[in-house]
């Protein structure tokens, strides 16, 4: 089994974030590498990993980074696969990576989900895919279905809690 995906992190510290985003593209069946490269520490690895993903079979490279957050960045400006950056919490409540992530200059784009939103550059992946594969596709409606449901279950145990002055 080849991975479809790479979820790339500067450090294993980064991990409870990006696992969501690992958990999302399990129940989903893609297959997804996972590796810590930093931009900064080992910049010839984060390189060959980016020039050699396609071949490798990879489609869409998410990527985690805080403060700096240059490894999304620097990760686009050696492919041409997509790249989802992750803006990790850190220093200043995320909004330094947030800012690093999305100032990317002309020509090296970086879709960027929000801060902590691995979950959400799963999602994003897993929709980039599903346009060329139906199984994917229908997999991906019955998740965005369970969404639905969640809610309308969540506003049901709502309506039971009672209070004085609550007026439904």
């Amino acid at each position: 089994m080849n991975p479809l995906v790479s979820i790339i992190m500067g450090s294993t510290s980064d991990l409870p974030v990006m696992e969501k985003a690992c958990k999302l593209l399990d129940e989903m069946q893609v297959p997804f590498e996972v590796n810590a490269l930093s931009a900064h520490r080992t910049p010839e690895a984060v390189e060959e990993f980016a020039r050699t993903a396609q071949e490798r079979g990879v489609k869409v490279i998410i990527a985690g980074a805080g403060m700096a957050a240059a490894l999304p960045g620097v990760i686009a400006a050696s492919t041409t696969l997509p790249v989802i950056g992750v803006p990790i919490k850190g220093m200043l409540d995320g909004l330094d990576a947030l800012l690093s992530i999305v100032q990317m200059p002309p020509g090296i784009p970086v879709a960027t989900v929000g801060v902590n939103g691995a979950q959400n550059a799963a999602i994003l992946a897993v929709e980039m895919m599903a346009l060329g594969d139906p199984s994917l596709a229908q997999r991906l409606a019955v998740y965005k279905g369970s969404l639905k449901i969640k809610i309308e279950k969540a506003n049901e145990e709502l309506a039971q809690i009672k209070y004085e002055y609550k007026t439904n």
